[in-house]
């Protein structure tokens, strides 16, 4: 332990923290903008300087380690005046339309404004105007707004991707992707981690809402909507409610409010997923097919292997992600059993995800004869539509999914967290090969925020190596072992970090709740919670499936399947 005083405070803290991490263990708050804890923490951003007893100049806290009988000041008048000007220097170059910015009262620039009494900018002189950069089906880059935090490139650069980063020197520096490209033309999976770790309003996802409220107030139109698992476990953050908080009966009653004429739940179709992945699985692992099979659920995951692991192409799963299965059936099934034409249907997918845009857009998955999703909406989307539409969501009464669709397993909630795909396919499996009961169905050995996770199981005396990697560098880590020659079966990937539940769509966490919260583990609580309250907990228990498959598909991988199910994927290049 390293001992020293704070504002005349004694601390004693481990040593290896910085003064940061010490003044916020014993509750004094010291302002930061660039830090962003496991993700950025360089200095840079000048604003969390404090006056350290001895030293010639203000120091940054965030990267400033600790030393046994040092004192610190961090409300000096010294350090308010530096803090404040740095803001000003910062503001005096920026876009500052805060009224009309997507992040506008949930933004770290805006907030400290505000802490630091900064109500006056005294520097003003030539402000840079930037192009925004909209040509993704994801993403938007607007770098009027941007402040140089350095926080999106930590997080390109932690996803091990690395496509943006600072060009130019001084006045003109700016972020911007490879070679002066779009974020279309580059390597971009469109993961969004960028986005959930930018403090302004520099980068949002493509909005969609006003082609979905086009769709809602066509009297022609029959607007279906379905939600992902990670939805539920982070919506009510919206709305002031404790991180973590299961709020599936509220979100149906919302949607029902906005004038969806149907809303499902895209757990069962994770349900159908893993009858096409699992029955895969089987056929691969039974015939001496290509092993390791990967899951494809994650488009991210499935964008980057395309990219940067093109190799890896013919070990992906080629069953659909749940919310394109859904697509699917809802224009093939749904619709020969309403007795709707598909082309009269509009289906709407809420994601946690901003790389669920891409995939919605991708022309593989028409195979319903039109786009199998005709919009797909992030989790802030949603909420935002909710707000306008001037909805109470606190107060809302829990209502049902509608049916048959609303019928699903807790294996298909839990595919919203890292490792939730594999413990759900490993249930269904080992029943199907074991031809026996699994006693115990939670299979530990595969959650947690871990960053590769790895164990072997004993299915039908055969040794089943299973992993499980949760963003793109822990992937590449792994396929890189695959590549030198280490075996595994069955691999589950996500490409966002913790899985859905940290999606690019998410909520977004403030650097100072970050600091003090494992956010991705209190939403992860959520859905286990879920899982563990579910009656049925296993994909092939579910009636519904059981009858679909019986009704429509035949069986799982069936010929009808693969036609409506399944899909291929491209080499993509990268610059």
């Amino acid at each position: 332990m390293v001992n020293l005083k704070i504002n005349g405070q004694d601390v004693s803290v481990p040593e290896g923290y910085t003064i940061l991490d010490a003044a916020r263990e014993v509750g004094i708050n010291i302002p930061t903008l660039c830090y962003l804890k496991d993700i950025n923490q360089i200095g840079a951003c000048r604003m969390c300087l404090v006056e350290v007893k001895g030293a010639r100049a203000l120091q940054a806290a965030c990267v400033y380690p600790v030393a046994e009988g040092i004192e610190v000041f961090t409300n000096s008048e010294k350090a308010r005046n530096a803090r404040r000007t740095t803001l000003e220097l910062i503001l005096s170059n920026h876009e500052r339309k805060c009224l009309t910015c997507i992040r506008n009262r949930n933004c770290e620039l805006q907030s400290l404004a505000e802490e630091l009494g900064v109500d006056n900018i005294r520097f003003e002189g030539e402000n840079t105007k930037y192009e925004i950069d909209d040509e993704s089906t994801s993403l938007v880059r607007d770098n009027n707004k941007c402040i140089l935090c350095r926080r999106c490139i930590a997080a390109c650069d932690n996803q091990g991707i690395s496509i943006i980063s600072c060009v130019n020197r001084g006045f003109s520096t700016e972020v911007a992707a490879s070679f002066g490209k779009s974020m279309a033309e580059v390597g971009c999976i469109y993961c969004g981690q960028c986005i959930v770790s930018c403090p302004v309003g520099a980068l949002y996802e493509k909005n969609d809402i006003p082609k979905v409220q086009r769709a809602i107030d066509d009297p022609e139109k029959h607007v279906v909507v379905q939600t992902a698992p990670a939805v539920r476990a982070a919506l009510g953050e919206e709305f002031g409610l404790p991180m973590g908080t299961p709020v599936t009966g509220k979100m149906v009653a919302a949607l029902r409010r906005l004038g969806f004429d149907k809303v499902f739940d895209t757990d069962t179709a994770a349900d159908v997923t893993i009858m096409e992945e699992g029955t895969e699985f089987i056929q691969r692992f039974t015939n001496q097919g290509k092993l390791p099979l990967i899951t494809s659920c994650s488009p991210g995951w499935v964008k980057y292997c395309e990219h940067y692991y093109p190799e890896f192409i013919d070990n992906l799963s080629t069953a659909k992600s749940p919310m394109e299965i859904f697509g699917a059936i809802i224009k093939s099934y749904y619709a020969e059993k309403s007795g709707i034409d598909k082309d009269n249907i509009y289906s709407v997918a809420i994601m946690p995800c901003t790389s669920k845009k891409f995939e919605a857009a991708r022309p593989e998955h028409s195979s319903s004869g039109s786009q199998d999703i005709d919009a797909s909406l992030t989790t802030r989307e949603l909420a935002r539509m909710i707000k306008q539409a001037g909805i109470n969501f606190a107060e809302l009464p829990d209502e049902e999914f509608d049916q048959p669709f609303g019928i699903a397993t807790g294996a298909g909630v839990i595919f919203g967290t890292t490792g939730g795909v594999m413990e759900a396919a490993i249930r269904t499996v080992y029943e199907i090969l074991e031809k026996k009961p699994l006693e115990n169905v939670n299979i530990k050995e595969v959650r947690g925020l871990e960053g590769i996770k790895e164990a072997t199981l004993k299915i039908a005396g055969k040794d089943v190596k299973i992993a499980v990697a949760h963003g793109t560098k822990n992937a590449s880590i792994l396929l890189e072992k695959v590549k030198a020659g280490e075996h595994y079966d069955f691999i589950e990937i996500m490409a966002c970090p913790g899985g859905c539940i940290n999606g690019g769509g998410q909520p977004i966490v403030d650097s100072k709740t970050r600091a003090k919260v494992n956010f991705k583990d209190e939403r992860a609580k959520a859905l286990y919670s879920e899982d563990e309250a579910s009656t049925i907990r296993k994909s092939h228990e579910n009636p519904y499936v059981q009858a679909l498959y019986k009704e429509y598909f035949g069986e799982p991988c069936s010929h009808k399947a693969h036609e409506l199910l399944h899909t291929h994927y491209t080499k993509r290049p990268k610059y």
